[in-house]
C-alpha cells in the first residue's frame, strides 16, 4: 500500500474513534442545526460540564467539531456537513439492519 492509502486509513480509523462513544454522537446531533455553546449543551443533552468539556476536547481532537471564541463563550459547530451526513447514512443502514429478516 502507498503512504497515502495508509495515512486516509489511519484518519479513518481516528475518527471513527472520535464518533465511538454515544455522547460524543449525541453532542455532535445536537449540533446539527448550527453551533451551540458548551452551556447549552449541558442543558440540551443532560451531561455534567465537565463530561461535555472532555468529549468536546476528543471531537476537536479528531477534526470534528471546531470552536469559535466570543467574548468568555466559545461556540462549537461540525467542521463539515459532511459529519453529519456520514451519521445520518450509518443510522440508515443500521434501521436496515434491525429490519431485516433474522437469518440473512
Amino acid at each position: 500500500m502507498s503512504a497515502i492509502h495508509d495515512e486516509l486509513n489511519q484518519l479513518h480509523a481516528s475518527v471513527c474513534k472520535g464518533l465511538a462513544d454515544p455522547k460524543r454522537l449525541l453532542i455532535i446531533n445536537a449540533l446539527r442545526d448550527g453551533e451551540r455553546t458548551v452551556t447549552e449543551l449541558v442543558e440540551e443533552l443532560a451531561v455534567p460540564q465537565a463530561n461535555v468539556s472532555q468529549h468536546l476536547a476528543v471531537l476537536r481532537d479528531k477534526g470534528l467539531v471546531h470552536a469559535r471564541k466570543e467574548g468568555q463563550f466559545a461556540y462549537y459547530s461540525v467542521t463539515t456537513p459532511k459529519i453529519i451526513e456520514a451519521m445520518d447514512l450509518l443510522r440508515e443502514v443500521m434501521a436496515e439492519q434491525v429490519m431485516e429478516p433474522a437469518g440473512r
